[in-house]
């Protein structure tokens, strides 16, 4: 099996719980703050906020208030303008994700076909 770049989701306790999902792209962890955690149905999708990149060295950083909830790779199936769909490898398998830009801010989207 081939192995892409890193991700991670980082579970935050402050200054609110969240989670922070960040993918390795372009020599940075381009990052995204994703307040109630990645959607776990297609029925439901969660607000994505963009954040500061960070560098790749956070991939493995926690601390007393930042723990890695997830971590593998991923890869990038489709982009345009609206949309970017892509599967992480985490600890428990993968998942097909999309994230879309709906003009008022940015979603995360459980696809329904998932990797086989």
């Amino acid at each position: 099996m081939t192995r892409g770049p890193v991700f991670v989701l980082h579970e935050h306790d402050e200054p609110r719980h969240h989670f922070d999902l960040r993918l390795e792209e372009g020599g940075v962890l381009r990052s995204w703050a994703v307040p109630k955690g990645l959607p776990t149905s297609p029925r439901q999708d969660r607000l994505a906020i963009a954040v500061p990149d960070h560098a790749l060295s956070h991939a493995s950083y926690s601390d007393a208030t930042k723990h890695i909830a997830d971590t593998g790779w991923w890869e990038l199936e489709d982009r345009d303008d609206r949309r970017t769909i892509f599967v992480l490898h985490g600890r428990h398998g993968a998942r097909r994700y999309a994230l879309i830009d709906t003009g008022n801010g940015l979603l995360l989207h459980l696809l329904k076909d998932q990797p086989g």
